[in-house]
């Protein structure tokens, strides 16, 4: 886990930490790390945000689904849960609510370094998102044509966003509301401290890991402001062997549970010994 919040006067990214929503220019920074360990099987890069709540009860109703399903009638007349990131400037937003207007747009790109050799690592944005978000609950709207332009024509951008949303990417079927880092952001975490997929690195062949230990380098463009609520930022590595990917919440959830039902066990056994034969019947006489 590499955390780039820059809140750290030694940090590299200490300089982007007050930035804002509006900043005309995104604020870069590099942070240098080594890793021990190579990785062998596939990789999968996360960003992960910390005193988040996505879980709020109004920021989780705040979007249309049916806009976000290709509707024409709502791209244009979004649900009133959105408010208020339903219109601007008298135009309707696409897409509208809290969630993708607080969208996380920090832009990650990793390198090995080699001999004081940057090399960049083929980071992939594609199959993020999941099979039934993609291709079942986002569509983009339909018309005459495949011109995302003209499609969403009428309707404006987030309040928060550099670009609209038919410029998320410069591939057809990666753009608009189907574009993949918005789908995984649409999907809100249960808890304030959650990671989401950013990117993925295939390993290319068997002889080589996929990420082989040694020195790195990640840039960042510092778009996303965390500062403000006391938030943080961190980029996650994590890679899977054969049995699955490491996630110690069950096992501490196991232990915590087992831990708990063992001392009732015994406090309730010494309950027993101590009053269980006990006589509390009364000598009811001939």
């Amino acid at each position: 886990q590499i955390d780039y919040t820059g809140t750290e006067p030694s940090s590299p990214c200490n300089k982007c930490l007050n930035v804002s929503w509006d900043s005309t220019s995104p604020c870069t920074c590099t942070i240098n790390f080594t890793l021990e360990h190579s990785f062998e099987s596939n990789v999968f890069m996360y960003y992960g945000l910390s005193n988040f709540y996505q879980n709020h009860r109004r920021y989780v109703k705040s979007r249309d689904d049916s806009q976000l399903n290709g509707d024409n009638s709502s791209l244009l007349n979004p649900s009133k849960e959105c408010e208020p990131y339903r219109t601007n400037e008298d135009k309707p937003i696409a897409p509208c609510g809290a969630i993708a207007n607080s969208m996380f747009n920090d832009t990650l790109e990793l390198y090995r370094i080699d001999n004081d050799t940057r090399t960049p690592i083929t980071l992939i944005k594609k199959g993020i998102a999941w099979w039934t978000d993609k291709n079942v609950k986002f569509r983009n709207p339909t018309g005459d044509g495949n011109n995302l332009t003209a499609l969403f024509q009428g309707t404006t951008k987030p309040v928060n966003w550099p670009k609209p949303v038919y410029m998320l990417d410069s591939e057809p079927d990666n753009n608009g509301f189907i574009n993949e880092d918005f789908i995984v952001w649409m999907r809100t975490a249960a808890l304030p401290t959650f990671r989401k997929l950013y990117r993925l690195i295939e390993r290319k062949n068997n002889l080589q890991p996929t990420l082989q230990a040694g020195k790195y380098s990640l840039d960042i463009a510092y778009n996303y402001p965390v500062h403000s609520f006391d938030g943080r930022k961190r980029m996650i590595l994590s890679t899977i062997s054969w049995m699955g990917g490491k996630n110690p919440f069950l096992g501490i959830a196991y232990i915590t549970v087992g831990s708990i039902c063992f001392f009732l066990g015994v406090v309730l056994l010494i309950i027993h010994h101590k009053y269980g034969n006990r006589n509390t019947s009364a000598d009811i006489p001939n």
